[in-house]
C-alpha cells in the first residue's frame, strides 16, 4: 500500500491514549469481546492515521489478523490504517496468501513511521522483539494470542494472554461484536490463518477457534484458498529440503537438522514441522541462518514441556528474541565473528537443547541411516 505523508509531527514516546486517566485492565483478555472492542475503540478515538504492525517474516495468521485490525480502524474508528512488517515473506504458501488476496501490505523499508499517531503490534509483543516497531515509539494497541509478557500491559491496549490458538480467532471475535462483515478476502485471510496455526484444528485449539472457523466457511472463497495451498514451488525449496534431510540427526525421541542458509526464515519452521511426522519422536528441532542470524524452530509432543518456555530458558541469554506457547516456538538469535565463533555458537546452542531433551546419553544417527521402529 502507497504511504503518502499527512502529518508533520513526529511522534514522542508518549504512547496515543495516554490522555485515558485509568490505567489499562490487567486482565483485558478476560472480558467479553464487546467490551474489548469498546475499549479498542476509545484508545483509537482522536488519532488520524494508524500503522499495525505484524512480527517480522510474518505468517498468515500474522498478516491477516492485521489486516482485519487495520479494517476495523477504518470503519469503526473512523481511522486511516496501514499494515507494515520487517522481514521478507519467504515461504511459497505465504507469497501466494498475500498475492491471491490481494492484502494491502507494505515492508517497512517503505514506511515513514513519523507519519503514524497510533501504533499496533498483532501475534507479537512489544517485549518479544521480533518486530519492526523502532524503539524511539511505543505500543498503543497490542494483540497477541501467544501467553502473555507482563511489559505488554504497559500498552493502553493489550489483548494478550488469553486462550485463543490463533490470532485470528480474536479479530474474528472483534467483527463480530462491532457487527462488521468481512469482505470475501479478509474472511479467506482469516479462515486460512486459523487454518495454518492451528494445523486444521487439530494443534492447540480452543471452542473459539472452531466456532470462528464455522462462522468463517461460508464467507471465503475456496478456490482462492487452493491456490495458497497448492502453490508452485522453487527449485531451492526442494535444495533446502535435500539438506534438510541429509544433515538431520536422530537422539533417540528428538531429531535436530541443520539448514546451514537459507533463502527464507520461515522455511525453519516448515521444516521442523515436517521433521515431527518422523515415528518415534517427541522433539523436533531445526535451525539455519540468514542474513547473519540464527534462526531457530522448536515442535514438541511431550505434554509436559512448553516450547515457549524451553527456548526462551535456553536462548535468553544468547540475545535476539525467542517466544512461543505449548507445542511450537521460534528463536533468532545474532550472529557475529569469525567462522569459529559462529560454528561454536550452534555447537552451544545444540547442547543446550540436547540436554533440555533428556537424549544427552543418545548416540546421535544419521536420518538417512536409521532404521524404522
Amino acid at each position: 500500500m502507497p504511504v503518502t505523508p499527512t502529518l508533520q509531527s513526529r511522534r514522542t514516546q508518549l504512547p496515543a491514549g495516554s490522555e485515558l486517566t485509568e490505567p489499562p485492565p490487567a486482565r483485558l483478555a478476560k472480558l467479553p469481546a464487546a467490551d474489548k472492542l469498546g475499549r479498542l475503540l476509545q484508545v483509537a478515538k482522536g488519532h488520524r492515521r494508524a500503522l499495525i504492525l505484524t512480527h517480522d517474516n510474518p505468517d498468515p495468521d500474522s498478516m491477516a489478523a492485521a489486516v482485519s485490525l487495520a479494517h476495523l480502524l477504518e470503519h469503526k474508528a473512523g481511522i486511516e490504517a496501514h499494515v507494515g512488517y520487517g522481514g521478507i515473506i519467504g515461504r511459497a504458501e505465504n507469497v501466494a496468501f498475500v498475492r491471491v488476496l490481494r492484502l494491502p501490505v507494505s515492508h517497512v523499508s517503505q514506511i515513514d513511521f513519523s507519519q503514524y499517531d497510533l501504533f499496533g503490534l498483532v501475534d507479537t509483543q512489544p517485549p518479544v522483539r521480533n518486530h519492526s516497531l523502532p524503539a524511539r515509539y511505543r505500543a498503543d494497541l497490542v494483540v497477541d494470542h501467544h501467553p502473555l509478557r507482563e511489559e505488554s500491559l504497559l500498552a493502553p491496549f493489550a489483548d494478550v494472554g488469553g486462550d485463543f490458538g490463533a490470532t485470528s480467532t480474536m479479530l474474528v471475535e472483534y467483527l463480530r461484536a462491532a457487527r462488521l462483515e468481512p469482505s470475501v478476502d479478509i474472511a479467506t485471510a482469516l479462515f486460512y490463518g486459523i487454518k495454518a496455526d492451528t494445523r486444521d484444528l487439530g494443534r492447540e485449539t480452543t471452542q473459539t477457534d472452531v466456532d470462528s472457523y464455522l462462522w468463517l466457511f461460508p464467507r471465503c472463497d475456496k478456490q482462492l484458498l487452493g491456490q495458497i495451498e497448492h502453490p508452485e514451488l522453487p527449485a531451492r525449496f526442494f535444495q533446502l529440503f535435500h539438506t534438510s534431510i541429509e544433515k538431520a540427526k536422530v537422539y533417540g525421541t528428538a531429531i535436530i537438522t541443520d539448514l546451514e542458509e537459507v533463502y527464507s526464515p520461515d522455511m525453519v519452521a516448515e521444516v521442523a514441522e515436517r521433521m515431527m511426522y518422523l515415528e518415534g519422536m517427541k522433539w523436533s528441532l531445526a535451525y539455519g541462518t540468514f542474513r547473519n542470524q540464527l534462526f531457530l524452530s522448536l515442535r514438541v509432543k511431550d505434554r509436559r514441556m512448553n516450547a515457549g518456555r524451553l527456548i526462551r530458558e535456553l536462548c535468553e541469554d544468547l540475545g535476539g528474541s525467542s517466544g512461543g506457547h505449548g507445542s511450537m516456538a521460534g528463536a533468532r538469535l545474532p550472529l557475529s565473528g569469525s567462522a569459529n565463533k559462529r560454528k561454536a555458537l550452534k555447537r552451544e546452542v545444540v547442547s543446550r537443547f540436547i540436554e533440555a531433551f533428556g537424549v544427552a546419553d543418545e548416540r546421535p544417527k544419521s536420518l538417512l541411516s536409521a532404521q524404522d521402529t
